[in-house]
């Protein structure tokens, strides 16, 4: 247990399974009302492939909300990776009904069915080390310019659906004989490694629990991370010991930003950073600097501003995801994963 952990009251749980949801829909209202009264707050996503999100509460409250979940026979496998935080991460509990659970956008991929060999956070130096291993970042490029593992592959993509072209413009079963990938908390490995068995690629493996689950369990010392990792919650990046990183973020572009980068003349909080601020239009600059103007005024008044909903990710500043908490707009939560 890191110092954060020690001190914090709060976690936070990335949370999801693939498993047939038939009636997903009827499930939302009931889940909202246990977030609810658990006093929970965060995203959840429910498509009939499953569930993804990430919650954070008080530990009674989580352990509630998920006692609640794996109440229900399907769901008994939920897979949930906890973390630590001093303040709220989350300022509201939303419920959402997706078409899928972590958007790729490619029909038939069914990861209850097929996915790549897990590989546990123990196994993967060794597996990484392998020259005969090609390891892939499935994240999109935001995320991986703040960390990843040394030796891999970027796919430099701006959304997870642009995986499987990069994969098909990119791979080949004959050349690529033993692939493993890697993701924040697994469940995007899910999907892209069976994609890659439905592509016709043989020895296929992913990290089993993702990135946090790695940062949990191998001492620094003995890592082959580099950076920190990206998350999709306020805390914007974790570092090794799992706290909260170095990293703040652009709540106009939703990228994450330095200290040195906030010191540009191109920053203003809020409304604009060097990689986004000759991409807004003057509507959109007005419009950011009154939310900004709104938030601060709250702070004043001891408040929290949670009016709107902070702006998609400007698609010429770094294309969007969406929001599968994870679609995954950084900030708002998007997932889980």
């Amino acid at each position: 247990m890191n110092d954060e952990s020690l001190q914090a009251d709060l976690v936070v749980a990335a949370l999801y399974q693939f498993v047939s949801l038939e009636n997903y829909q009827d499930l939302r209202e009931p889940l909202l009302s246990i977030c609810h009264d658990a006093r929970i707050k965060g995203t959840l996503l429910l498509a009939r492939e499953g569930i993804n999100g990430t919650i954070a509460g008080h530990r009674e409250g989580i352990d509630r909300v998920l006692l609640w979940l794996r109440s229900d026979p399907r769901l008994e496998g939920l897979q949930w990776k906890e973390s630590y935080h001093v303040s709220a991460p989350f300022h509201r509990m939303k419920v959402k009904l997706k078409k899928e659970i972590v958007t790729m956008g490619v029909d038939d991929i069914d990861p209850t069915l097929c996915v790549g060999r897990y590989a546990t956070p123990e196994q993967w130096n060794a597996l990484i080390d392998d020259p005969d291993c090609l390891v892939i970042d499935t994240r999109n490029d935001y995320e991986v310019a703040i960390g990843t593992f040394e030796g891999s592959v970027n796919p430099t993509t701006k959304s997870f659906r642009d995986l499987p072209g990069w994969i098909r413009e990119n791979l080949e079963p004959e050349r690529h004989r033993k692939i493993a990938m890697f993701c924040t908390g697994g469940i995007r490995c899910e999907k892209s490694t069976s994609f890659l068995i439905s592509e016709g690629f043989e020895e296929v493996w992913h990290l089993q629990g993702g990135i946090l689950n790695y940062l949990e369990s191998v001492p620094v010392e003995e890592s082959r991370w580099r950076g920190e990792c990206f998350v999709f919650d306020s805390r914007v990046a974790v570092n090794h010991s799992l706290s909260k990183g170095s990293y703040d973020q652009c709540y106009a572009c939703r990228h994450p930003i330095t200290e040195a980068e906030k010191a540009s003349k191109h920053y203003r909080k809020g409304v604009s950073c060097p990689r986004c601020y000759e991409h807004l239009s003057p509507d959109q600059q007005a419009r950011f600097t009154e939310r900004q103007k709104q938030v601060d005024l709250a702070s004043a008044r001891g408040q929290q501003h949670i009016g709107a909903p902070p702006p998609a990710r400007q698609a010429s500043a770094g294309s969007s995801q969406g929001t599968d908490p994870l679609e995954q707009k950084p900030g708002g939560i998007k997932q889980a994963d």
